[in-house]
């Protein structure tokens, strides 16, 4: 068991790059984990990247592509890039002002339970918000962090998806923080329709601090995952 995790902030980062570079780590672990059957003694590592994107908007492997309302055309006149991904969930927007972190954990080293770590990351971000006076809370059946759940005025402030193969993980979550909500209207987010998107800055009527949002998101991590980051 290894509860330590390297943190990576990347800065501001091409989706590609950052992609393939998520599959360098996971592939590294996962090839680890083979070893371990004839070297039980190997340990895996743990990593979490932060990273903002440029403009682009990412497909899940169950999305349905019905939910990007713009064409080739209409993307590069946004400066926005397209990907078809390999993590779960629908269509969803990244880029600046938003924070994105993608936690690539060998679970065995945590806890076996993919449901329990979709829960654990939006705790992550609910009990930062909490620091904000912010209530974000979950939406049944819906992936993420929500606020005003059950009102009309339900709105998403945080997505989630990830990937998970031998209990590797990799994707994750992404927090408007001081994010342009205007590109959110070029998709179907997460392929729910009828309901809003909003961002810290937007809730709070001021600019954020980002570095401080990643220093919570950490600190809020490192407890309910028992880790320790280095």
């Amino acid at each position: 068991m290894n509860n330590i995790i390297k943190l990576q902030d990347l800065g501001n980062k091409d989706y590609k790059e950052t992609w393939d570079y998520q599959e360098k780590l996971f592939k590294e672990i996962v090839d680890i984990k083979i070893q371990k059957r004839n070297n039980p003694d190997l340990i895996t590592p743990n990593y979490f990247l932060f990273v903002e994107h440029p403009h682009v908007y990412t497909l899940g492997k169950s999305g349905d592509i019905s939910n990007l309302l713009l064409s080739e055309k209409q993307l590069e006149a946004k400066g926005a890039t397209f990907y078809k991904i390999n993590r779960g969930g629908d269509i969803t927007y990244h880029g600046p002002g938003q924070i994105v972190g993608y936690p690539i954990l060998d679970l065995e080293n945590f806890f076996t339970d993919i449901h329990k770590y979709l829960r654990f990351l939006e705790e992550v971000i609910i009990l930062t918000l909490a620091e904000y006076g912010i209530i974000g809370t979950r939406s049944e059946g819906e992936t993420g962090v929500w606020l005003a759940v059950g009102t009309p005025f339900a709105r998403k402030i945080c997505a989630m998806g990830v990937r998970a193969s031998r209990w590797v993980t990799m994707h994750g979550f992404a927090l408007n923080v001081n994010a342009n909500l205007g590109y959110f209207d070029n998709i179907i987010p997460c392929g729910i329709k009828g309901k809003a998107v909003t961002s810290l800055h937007v809730e709070l009527g001021r600019e954020i601090d980002e570095t401080e949002i990643k220093e919570k998101i950490v600190k809020h991590f490192a407890i309910l995952f028992d880790s320790v980051f280095v």
